[in-house]
Order: C-alpha cells, then sequence, then structure tokens
C-alpha cells in the first residue's frame, strides 16, 4: 500500500439520523484512479453479523462521493446513495434464514463504514480498513416517548411524538409471526403521528388464558387512542401488514366503535370469514392449508390459501362499504398473500359501490411481501413460524432486491403523505387544523 494511502480520508453526513433518513458517503484524499471497497458491516442484537460492500474508482480528484458515482460491483452496481444499508446480508458461514429486525428501538443500529484498497469481495474482517465511520440509524427521533401498554387487557407499546400535541393517532398491527414489532410505529411517531404498536397474537391474556383475543380487542386499542389526552381521538388511522391487514380491512368496514379517518394495507387481502375472530380467520387458512406449494429448495409458499377469490360474500370483506380513503400496497411478486388479486378484487368492489375516489393502489413489479421502511434489507426467504405451531419454516416472500428496495423507499414517502394528507388535511369534510385543537 502506498505511504499516501494512509491519509485516505471517510466521512458519512450525516452520520447519526433517522432510518429512513439518506446520508452522503464520501471518500477524499485517494490518487487518482485508486480502486477501494466501502463496506458496511452491522453485528445485530440477535448475535449474527451482517455486511454489504461496494467496488468504485477514486476520480481525477481522488474522491468517491456514492451518492453520485457508480459501484462497479459488488452486493450491488450503479449509482445507489443507500445501497450498504439495502443491500446488508448475512455474512458468509451464517445459518440460512435470518431476517434483520430492530428489537431495541430505544438503541440506534450501529454500522460501521469502512473504506478498504482494492477491489475486495471477502475477508474484510481479517483486513484493516484504511478509515472507518460508525453510523447511528434510529427509529425514535430525540424526544419521542415510547410507553409500554398494559390497560384493558391491552399488550402494545405506545410511541408520542415529541410536544405536547395533540397529535393524530395511529393503530399499527404486523403480521402473523406473533411478537410485538414496535420499530414502524417509532418511525411514524419520528414523523409526528402517535402511533401504538399492538400484539394482536400473542398479548399477556392470551398467554394467561390460552384464549386468542375477540374483535373487541382491536376495539379497545382504538378507544386508548381515542381518550389519551395528547392524540385528537378524530384523527386516527389503521396501518396493516400481512395478518394484520385482513384484520385492519375488517374492522374498517365492520366495526361501529372505530371510525377511521384513513386505512393502509401492506400486503394484505380481504378474503377472510367476514364475521370470524382472530381464531377464525386463522383457523380458514388452516382449513386451506393443502394448498400450501413448497419450491424445489422447500420453500413455503402460502399465496395459494386465498385463492380463487371466493364468490361467497361470507368469505371477503365488502370494502365497498367504506366510508374513509384506503391506500392498498401491492407486491407483484408477492408469494406469501394474494395481494394483486386482492387488490384487483376490492378495486372492482369499490367501483361498483360508487366509492372508488377513496381507493389508492401502490403496485410494485419484482417487489416481495415484506414492504418495511426504507434501506431495511430485501429479505426473499426466511425463517418463520406462524403462531400456534412449534414447526419453523422457511417461507419464501419473493421480490429482487433492487426493486423491492426501490419499492420501499417510494411506499413510505407515499405512505406518509396519505397520512397527513388525511390526518392533517383542513380541506376535507369536517377537519379541522391540529393547531386549532
Amino acid at each position: 500500500m502506498d505511504k499516501e494511502q494512509c491519509c485516505v480520508s471517510l466521512s458519512v453526513n450525516p452520520s447519526r439520523g433517522l432510518m429512513d433518513e439518506k446520508f452522503i458517503i464520501l471518500v477524499q484524499k485517494a490518487l487518482p484512479g485508486f480502486q477501494l471497497t466501502i463496506h458496511a458491516s452491522y453485528h445485530c442484537e440477535d448475535g449474527n453479523s451482517w455486511e454489504a460492500f461496494a467496488h468504485y474508482t477514486a476520480d481525477a480528484g481522488g474522491t468517491v462521493n456514492v451518492s453520485q458515482d457508480t459501484s462497479l460491483g459488488g452486493t450491488y452496481s450503479g449509482v445507489e446513495a443507500m445501497g450498504l444499508l439495502w443491500s446488508l446480508r448475512p455474512v458468509p458461514g451464517s445459518k440460512p434464514g435470518l431476517r434483520l429486525r430492530k428489537k431495541n428501538v430505544q438503541t440506534p443500529m450501529e454500522v460501521t463504514i469502512s473504506v478498504y484498497q482494492g477491489h475486495q469481495t471477502e475477508g474484510f474482517v481479517d483486513q484493516v480498513p484504511l478509515a472507518s465511520v460508525l453510523v447511528e440509524r434510529w427509529y425514535m427521533a430525540p424526544g419521542v416517548h415510547r410507553i409500554p401498554i398494559t390497560e384493558e387487557g391491552l399488550t402494545a407499546t405506545l410511541f408520542l411524538p415529541a410536544g405536547n400535541g395533540p397529535f393524530p393517532g395511529l393503530l399499527d398491527l404486523w403480521g402473523g409471526g406473533g411478537p410485538l414489532v414496535e420499530y414502524r410505529a417509532a418511525l411514524l411517531a419520528s414523523h409526528g403521528i402517535a402511533s401504538l404498536a399492538l400484539n394482536y397474537l400473542t398479548p399477556k391474556t392470551t398467554m394467561e388464558t390460552g384464549k386468542m383475543v375477540d374483535n373487541q380487542y382491536f376495539e379497545k386499542a382504538y378507544k386508548f387512542l381515542q381518550q389519551h389526552p395528547q392524540i385528537c381521538d378524530s384523527r386516527i388511522a389503521m396501518l396493516g401488514l400481512s395478518l394484520g391487514s385482513a384484520f385492519t380491512l375488517k374492522m374498517a368496514v365492520y366495526s361501529q366503535v372505530m371510525k377511521l379517518r384513513c386505512v393502509v394495507c401492506i400486503g394484505g387481502s380481504h378474503v377472510q370469514p367476514v364475521d370470524g375472530s382472530v381464531e377464525q380467520v386463522l383457523g380458514y387458512m388452516e382449513k386451506n392449508s393443502e394448498k400450501t406449494r413448497f419450491t424445489e429448495n422447500n420453500e413455503m409458499i402460502w399465496r395459494d390459501l386465498l385463492l380463487p377469490i371466493p364468490t361467497d360474500p361470507s368469505f371477503k370483506v365488502d370494502v365497498g362499504r367504506l366510508k374513509c380513503p384506503l391506500m392498498l400496497v401491492v407486491s407483484e411478486d408477492d408469494q406469501n398473500w394474494p395481494a394483486p388479486e386482492s387488490a384487483k378484487d376490492m378495486k372492482e368492489m369499490m367501483e361498483r359501490a360508487g366509492n372508488s375516489h377513496l381507493l389508492t393502489v401502490l403496485s410494485y413489479p419484482n417487489a416481495g411481501h415484506l414492504i418495511e421502511p426504507p434501506y431495511t434489507p430485501h429479505v426473499r426467504i426466511s425463517m418463520f413460524r406462524t403462531v400456534g405451531t412449534l414447526e419453523k419454516m422457511m417461507a419464501l416472500w419473493g421480490g429482487q432486491m433492487v426493486e423491492h428496495s426501490r419499492a420501499q423507499e417510494d411506499a413510505w414517502k407515499k405512505i406518509l403523505i396519505f397520512l397527513r394528507e388525511n390526518l392533517y388535511d383542513s380541506t376535507k369534510p369536517g377537519a379541522t387544523t391540529l393547531s386549532h385543537l
């Protein structure tokens, strides 16, 4: 290594920011035409390590700007400002089926960005980098409050934005894995929306009684938000992913208690027993379990459990009855739920009912089931265990890394815009600005 290369400098700006905030990685003081590898490493809470890397060539000024320059290879190629995050993958030798998820949102995701001499592809842990920077990525902005909730038999976590409010509210439902997932709600609160992450599959009451929650459980969560002194009771939304979308649609359409301002459903379906509880919906899927398919690598595909779309109205939510705006986020390569087919049917139902003006559909080619906040690494397959089962299976979620990552970034921006328009917009009938509440 040339002695001059000891002076290579690396900066990441901002080095501390929110998970959905872009940064600029800049390498300076390299020799013109110098080949280098920029590497990202992350040691997550479950003890597993992830990495991403990209190959660059310094320009005539000895500089590489990742936001502007082309990666010539690595875990991604081309001009990708955030590629070192969304292309993170388990380091060689890791156990199969890993999925990167932040559990403790009160601490940052700490990513080490390093620059190495030459175009490297392996053995980073055994090499000394030319320069390194520790980057903090947060789901909770300064001033956001995390409050565990056990009132009224709920198992949930409330995230309140900084300030006194009143804030618009949101009920956040994840999918069939069961445990409480907090990071999306924390990030929404960081954008000014008080968000309640709700565990509806394995709450404390279920663990104590052995009985799954009824649909009134969701209404209790809604009432909790509605009655909170820092939340505007008339400005509450609901957001669901996967199985969470099913219950989001059901409650939005049929609940006499929940008067939602708007609804967002990601990778979901309206196919379910309309009058069914959580247990009955899961039972309906179990009844159709013979439709489960497996790839040649024994990866499980669930999407056929809810296909074909039934004609029996008692087995699909009548979204034509919706009275609030609905956004459907649809992945066209979803291998877990039949989201494209379901979205098409829901669109037709709303057109027949004359309320298609309430529907927004975001459809993404080559995106997989797990549309998460931006720069979350794409996971095409991962180990998964559904509630009530002991056996873990390798689930195929679908999607191609680049297209899926683009979809996550685009969808998140549009979800935030959709929520703000419907939770804040004073031009809508009956709406008032929060500053006047």
